[in-house]
Order: structure tokens, then C-alpha cells, then sequence
């Protein structure tokens, strides 16, 4: 005999209720979760974005150090002025494929780690590029002096600055990781090293 179930209104809107919420965290989720086939970019660690072509030789040396220390990165170029919706786009797709750290570098009116700031919760490297008119102090400035809310741990200029956004990517990182935590200070310890090197050969020099 077939049976016949009754529910009330109440119920069914519940039991729909139920259902869109389990749709909505399965979306999420998903979302949350590293996708295959994102351009060759998935899964990196860092992303680097160079607010204009000319700045890869000033910046290059922040890859160097984070492929040193066997940290994956992604690195391109985008403008907060001139690109804005591909900006936004490639923070917003990185985040979701598991991006721990943005390094923006940028200069003129360098508005673009504030712009990746303003985009997202995980923490933003602003490295200033120097240029001719200002010899970089509209960088400097542009990327350091942010609202309350939306910080940019800004580094120094150009090459340095890109070495330094890269040891300090590799320390944040290292937090939850102790193995990246070993190899850094392995390689400070090279550094000391180096300098006591140097020191005792400049002093034999002119014994």
C-alpha cells in the first residue's frame, strides 16, 4: 500500500532552507579549493605583480631568492590604473588557488600593493620602484602611507627592496612551516659566514 507523507509549510521551507545552505557551502568551498589548469599559475605561494614590463630587472631578484629558498612564486604584470579589472581578477584567482603572500612593485604613483590591499586579507609586500623625475620617493611614499585596515609591509627600492620582500614572504610563510624556517636560517648562517670571510681577507690585506 503506498504511503503518503504530509509536511507542513513550515517544514518544507525549513528542508529548502537546509538545501541552500548546503549548496552555498559546497560552492565555497569549492572555490576555496586549488583548481588544476589555472594557466600554469596554481599553487604558487607568492605572487609578484610588476605594475609595468620595465621594472623586471629591478624586480627579478625577488624570484631569485624565493626559488633559492624552494618557495613557488608567479610572477606578471599588471597596473592598478591601467588594468584594474585584470588586477583585481588575478588576486582574486591566486587567493583562491592558495597564494599565502602578495610582492607588488611599482612606481610613480604606485597605488598597486593598495590596490592588492584593498583586495584581499593576506599579507601585501609593497616594493617602490625608483624613477627618474623623483628618484623614487613618489613610490615610496605612494606605497607605504596606507589607510588604517589595509597595511603594505613596504621595502626598500628597487633590487633591495625585491631581495627583501622575498626574505620576508619566505619568513611569514615560515610560520607554519619549519622546513622553509631551517633553510633560511641556513642561509643566514652562510651570510655571517660570507662576512667573516670577507673581514679576515681585508684584514691580511692590509696587515
Amino acid at each position: 500500500m503506498k504511503q503518503e507523507w504530509t509536511l507542513s509549510s513550515s517544514t518544507v521551507s525549513k528542508k529548502v532552507k537546509q538545501v541552500r545552505q548546503t549548496e552555498y557551502i559546497s560552492v565555497s568551498l569549492d572555490y576555496l579549493r586549488p583548481r588544476a589548469g589555472f594557466k600554469g599559475y596554481d599553487m604558487a605561494q607568492v605572487v609578484i605583480l610588476m605594475g609595468s614590463q620595465s621594472d623586471e630587472d629591478k624586480v627579478s631578484p625577488c624570484v631569485e631568492v624565493l626559488k633559492s629558498l624552494g618557495i613557488s612564486c608567479f610572477i606578471t604584470v599588471s597596473s592598478a590604473h591601467r588594468t584594474p579589472e585584470r588586477t583585481e581578477r588575478l588576486v582574486s584567482e591566486h587567493e583562491a588557488a592558495g597564494a599565502q603572500v602578495f610582492i607588488c612593485a611599482a612606481g610613480m604613483a604606485a597605488h598597486l600593493a593598495g590596490a592588492v590591499a584593498a583586495r584581499t586579507t593576506r599579507p601585501v609586500i609593497g616594493i617602490p620602484v625608483s624613477s627618474v623625475a623623483l628618484g623614487g620617493m613618489d613610490a615610496l611614499l605612494a606605497t607605504v602611507q596606507m589607510p588604517p585596515g589595509f597595511p603594505v609591509a613596504t621595502v626598500a627600492l628597487d633590487k633591495a627592496g625585491a631581495r627583501n620582500a622575498a626574505w620576508l614572504a619566505a619568513q611569514i610563510l615560515a610560520l607554519a612551516d619549519p622546513a622553509l624556517a631551517d633553510r633560511i636560517n641556513a642561509a643566514r648562517t652562510k651570510m655571517r659566514a660570507d662576512v667573516e670571510k670577507a673581514g679576515e681577507e681585508i684584514s691580511r690585506k692590509y696587515a
